[in-house]
């Protein structure tokens, strides 16, 4: 599902239009990085945790040459899915 498809389905089910669909999901989406870069983590009950976690720096390789890469520490984002989506999917 693209952006575009989730504001429509959203305008939809609340019955907005999708420009009040899409200022809701942008907001939704500033709010979620807004925190997770203050607090490092946020979590909706039923549905999951987004974390902040880092990642140790690590030797890689090249792939077209083959020669080791120096790949430096870095932030990245996790998701822990809740137990009601978990249920849902399966």
């Amino acid at each position: 599902m693209t952006k575009a498809e989730l504001i429509a389905q959203v305008a939809g089910e609340a019955q907005v239009r999708k420009v009040d669909a899409e200022k809701a999901i942008n907001s939704l989406i500033r709010i979620i990085s807004a925190t997770l870069k203050k607090k490092g983590r946020l979590a909706l009950a039923g549905f999951g945790t987004f974390a902040v976690a880092q990642r140790k720096a690590r030797e890689g390789r090249n792939p077209q040459t083959g020669t080791p890469i120096k790949i430096p520490a870095t932030k990245v984002v996790k998701f822990k899915p809740g137990k009601q989506l978990k249920e849902l999917v399966k």
